[in-house]
């Protein structure tokens, strides 16, 4: 990522990135099979399909989406919380990075409508379940586009908020 800050993503190469990670670039790729993979590093899908799981059948879709999400959240040390918002910061302003992580974003709208499904007894194809899971996404999506503009923004309160205006929207 320093790299990236400081070249910019399109200029840094992988020869740069082994010679500041002090490896050889087959060790780059074995590891990461192409550039973009190093700025998709992290999953959080599994995690949070698990933690969804794990919450009470008792709450609402909502309430627990809003519980795993502060969950996970405050288990994210500040270091790599500001990491994840330069990491965003990048995949929005290259083009090539904006879509590749339209992929990414897909399979996470998949889980998370699977995940709905299942509390909810339908279908993750039932039309109300998916638009559920767009506006869910949606929220998450402009709350991310708000922190990537302010560094100052409390993601975890903003995210919070914004998904509580959901609260009466049921699938």
């Amino acid at each position: 990522m320093r790299l990236f800050r400081e070249q910019g993503y399109t200029a840094t190469t992988i020869e740069q990135i082994a010679e500041a990670a002090e490896v050889a670039p087959s060790t780059v790729f074995r590891y990461f099979a192409t550039k973009q993979d190093l700025v998709f590093s992290h999953d959080y899908d599994l995690p949070f399909a698990m933690m969804l799981q794990a919450q009470s059948p008792d709450l609402t879709p909502i309430q627990a989406e809003r519980r795993t999400i502060r969950s996970m959240l405050k288990d994210i040390p500040a270091e790599e919380l500001a990491l994840q918002r330069e990491r965003w910061v990048l995949i929005i302003s290259e083009p090539e990075l904006w879509g590749a992580s339209l992929g990414n974003m897909s399979r996470t709208m998949e889980i998370m409508s699977e995940q709905v499904a299942k509390r909810a007894g339908r279908e993750s194809s039932d039309a109300t379940v998916r638009a559920y899971t767009g506006a869910v996404f949606g929220v998450m999506l402009q709350v991310s586009l708000e922190w990537a503009k302010d560094p100052e923004m409390d993601f975890t309160v903003a995210l919070d908020e914004a998904l509580l205006c959901l609260e009466d929207l049921r699938p």
